[in-house]
Formats: structure tokens, sequence, C-alpha cells
């Protein structure tokens, strides 16, 4: 079975180096998109990463994301893709429990953080209860974690899948075309890690009306 480790990263030279070598130590294959970082992100992950790839702008993480999945269908083999944030929210410890899940042939695995939310802030758990369960909803199916990224997809999915969002929506717009597709989503319990020193890029607000924005655009043009 072949997992690759995607990590879409913007300006996350303080920590990625140590979230590489975790990751590789348990012997994946990695690939890195700097997404237009002007840091030292590309150099760290040059030095440590399989593949990298670089924008000259940043242009989000579903741009980012889309791009690694293109790169991988042309130049790799691969079974499944396993999606992580680069600023330490999501653990490697936790990689172990999404691989005994594509073990058992599961498709579409989620993290999920909201049984166990420390630390996560009041508003974003609010808006992440709220999203989830409006997704589940449209899908028919139960995700307590749709904004999760920490999410491990099969091939076979991607494969029918067009990616059209480039913002943080990407992980919305997933689970509702796989949840048409009848896919099985499932939900495996990870760590809840948020540092007062890490500043979000996710706006509550704006990605809020953004992620709206999508979900009329998705049920008017039945993307």
């Amino acid at each position: 079975m072949n997992v690759w480790v995607v990590i879409p990263a913007y300006n996350e030279q303080r920590g990625l180096a140590g979230l590489l070598d975790r990751i590789k130590a348990r012997g994946l294959s990695v690939l890195v998109v700097d997404d237009g970082s002007s840091d030292n992100t590309f150099q760290i992950a040059s030095a440590r990463a399989d593949k990298v790839i670089r924008n000259e702008n940043n242009f989000g993480k579903g741009a980012a994301l889309n791009k690694a999945l293109k790169h991988l269908f042309v130049e790799g083999q691969f079974d499944y893709i396993l999606t992580m944030d680069a600023d330490g929210q999501h653990s490697p410890d936790d990689i172990d429990k999404f691989l005994a899940a594509a073990d058992r042939g599961d498709s579409v695995v989620i993290g999920n953080r909201m049984d166990n939310p420390a630390g996560m802030p009041w508003v974003r758990i609010a808006t992440n209860k709220l999203l989830s369960a409006l997704i589940s909803r449209i899908i028919g199916q139960t995700v307590p974690d749709t904004q999760c990224g920490f999410r491990l997809i099969k091939r076979e999915v991607l494969e029918k899948i067009q990616i059209q969002s480039d913002k943080f929506e990407i992980e919305s717009e997933i689970l509702v075309k796989a949840g048409r597709l009848k896919v099985p989503i499932k939900s495996v319990n990870i760590q809840s890690i948020y540092s007062r020193n890490v500043k979000s890029r996710i706006n509550p607000v704006t990605d809020t009306l953004r992620f709206w924005r999508f979900l009329v655009r998705l049920n008017r043009k039945g993307i």
C-alpha cells in the first residue's frame, strides 16, 4: 500500500522541520506544496520531503492541494493520500489510526477533534459544529468534524472528483462530492492541538461566508 502525505505550507518555517522529520521516521513519502512562502519554508521542505512544489504566489489551500494531486496523478503511483496541516495542529502520532483504516480498505477517513476539542477556541467549536451538521445533512452521513484537514482519501475516490475550490472550503467540497458518489465516510478521533503562539489562518467570518457562497454555487450548478 502506497500512501503519500500531502502538506500545503505557507510561511511554516517554525515547526515544519520537526513535523517532516516525525513523518519521515514512519517511512512515509511526503509531498509539500510551498504556497508562496516568504520565509524558509521551501528550503526546509526541500531538505526533508520527497517532493516539493513551489508556488510563486499564495493561491490558497484548495489550489495547493489540487496542484499536489495533479502532480501525483502524473508522476507517481499511490493508493491513498493523507493530508495534514503544516502548523502543528495535526500530530504524526495519529497517523497510525489512518493507516489502520487504509488497511481495512476505507475510502475516506476524516480526523475528529470534536469529542475532545481541548484548546480549540469557542468560536471555532461553534462554527465547526454548525458546518459539520449542515454538511452531514447534505451528504446523508454523520461526519462530526467536516472541517478537519487531517484526512485519508483513496485514489479511486479522487479520480472521480473534480476539485474547484481554491481556499479552505475544499474540505467541504470533497466531502459533498464523495457523499454524492455514495462513498462511506468514516471518522477517527485525533488530538486537538492549539497553541496561543500560532495564529489560525481561517477567519471564522470571512471563510464562513465563503463557505455559504460555495454551498449555493454547489447546489445551483450541481458541481
